[in-house]
């Protein structure tokens, strides 16, 4: 089994709860609003990360760090933007994919400071769109929070929004048969 960690919005600060809370991930997403190289050099101590820039980024990542993300991990495609409407995908395409790519098993992304989980008809024509919400600056009443994404044998095993404390927001385990 392969564990992702999904943060975003840290806003130049990685709180020590976060830190702790992907420190069992194979492989860290960060969905943007970094604000600090520090913060991408202290979750590479972790994992391996993927990181996208947000609205309060700089280009000082390098240039693997972009607007948009595209990693496969254990055979799952992710599309990882910063703005929702990024990885938003119609049937005229997206704004992140090129003709004849294929369609990304899960998109993530940050901005809104508040935790979102859309699978099914409301996600269409991938699995799942997944916002973190904050590690920092939440809103909508939510704690700080993080996600985890479980894959096993090519396949979402899990998707879960935490508290640092592992205290369960949202979540979906779908069927491995059918997922």
């Amino acid at each position: 089994m392969t564990t992702i960690g999904v943060i975003s919005d840290t806003h130049g600060s990685l709180h020590q709860g976060a830190y702790e809370a992907l420190a069992d991930c194979d492989y860290i997403i960060h969905a943007g609003d970094i604000c600090n190289p520090g913060i991408s050099r202290e979750l590479e101590t972790l994992a391996p990360v993927y990181a996208v820039l947000g609205n309060n980024d700089y280009n000082e990542y390098g240039p693997h760090v972009g607007r948009f993300a595209k990693p496969v991990i254990e055979g799952v495609r992710f599309l990882v933007a910063h703005y929702p409407n990024d990885v938003r995908i119609t049937p005229l395409g997206g704004k992140a994919l090129e003709p004849g790519e294929p369609i990304p098993n899960i998109c993530i992304h940050g901005h809104t400071h508040i935790p979102r989980l859309e699978y099914g008809a409301d996600a269409r024509p991938v699995d799942f769109i997944l916002n973190p919400g904050s590690a920092t600056l939440p809103r909508g009443g939510f704690q700080r929070t993080i996600a985890k994404i479980e894959i096993i044998n090519t396949r979402v095993r899990s998707i879960r929004i935490e508290t640092f404390s592992g205290e369960l927001v949202m979540g979906i385990e779908p069927d491995p048969i059918n997922a």
